[in-house]
């Protein structure tokens, strides 16, 4: 067997081998798609849309820019983006072609489906040229990639010189009787939620568990910094419940 083959990774609190766990990211996400929207919801008490709002506040998308936004499925960041650039282009790109579906079924992108192209790509192994992209976002996606520092290696790659890094995920809260609490909720709510509103309670755990296996703020930032992005830095949102990373190829 293969070093390369006998390397395991997190999925959720369990160990596989790594050529495993994208196709059981596929798996969960194949369950949830068509219930996606509503599980953001779940999972952060309906938060996540003024989490998005901010990621969009801290980016100031200018006219004319070009979007690649990783593991955007169903659209949020892309239509979001879109609608404060005025005019530009996204392509969203994710590993489970249900997500795309989902989002291709929003009204707004057929209201913007000459500024939207939607693939089917891996995050490790990004389908594009060299410096191609001004902007590179990825929102609650970045955790679910087998190697994450990979996926930030791309990042600056397909990106221009001048280009922006902004990841989006959930963080670590920085006071652990706060981090007991939120672990609380997670782990007795959320599963049963989840099997509640979309008949799937696996699914949700393992997002729950996926949460507290990713790097916290200041670890992910030493992660962004070894991709070559400069100017890196984040901001805690609800106390650090998510994160926005931010960073620049300079």
């Amino acid at each position: 067997m293969s070093e390369n083959s006998e390397k395991t990774t997190h999925f959720g609190f369990s160990e596989v081998p790594e050529g495993e766990k994208a196709g059981r990211v596929q798996g969960v996400f194949n369950s949830v798609a068509s219930k996606y929207d509503i599980m953001n919801d779940v999972m952060s008490m309906g938060i996540h849309r003024v989490w998005k709002d901010a990621m969009m506040d801290w980016l100031a998308p200018r006219p004319g820019q070009k979007l690649l936004d990783v593991a955007g499925g169903t659209g949020d960041i892309s239509f979001r983006f879109l609608g404060r650039a005025g005019h530009g282009h996204a392509t969203v790109l994710d590993l489970t072609e249900p997500m795309l579906v989902e989002g291709r079924k929003r009204a707004e992108a057929s209201h913007l489906a000459d500024s939207l192209n939607w693939v089917v790509g891996d995050a490790m192994s990004l389908p594009f040229d060299d410096n191609t992209f001004d902007v590179y976002t990825i929102s609650f996606g970045i955790r679910n990639v087998t190697r994450p520092q990979e996926a930030l290696n791309e990042a600056y790659r397909v990106l221009r010189p001048g280009g922006r890094l902004m990841v989006l995920e959930f963080s670590q809260l920085p006071n652990d009787g706060l981090q007991k609490l939120y672990d609380l909720y997670s782990f007795n709510v959320i599963p049963r939620m989840g099997k509640a509103i979309a008949g799937d309670y696996d699914s949700y755990q393992y997002l729950v568990e996926s949460i507290r296996n990713f790097p916290d703020q200041e670890t992910f930032l030493g992660m962004v910094r070894k991709a070559g992005f400069g100017n890196a830095k984040y901001r805690n949102l609800s106390m650090g419940i998510a994160a926005l990373h931010s960073g620049w190829k300079l």
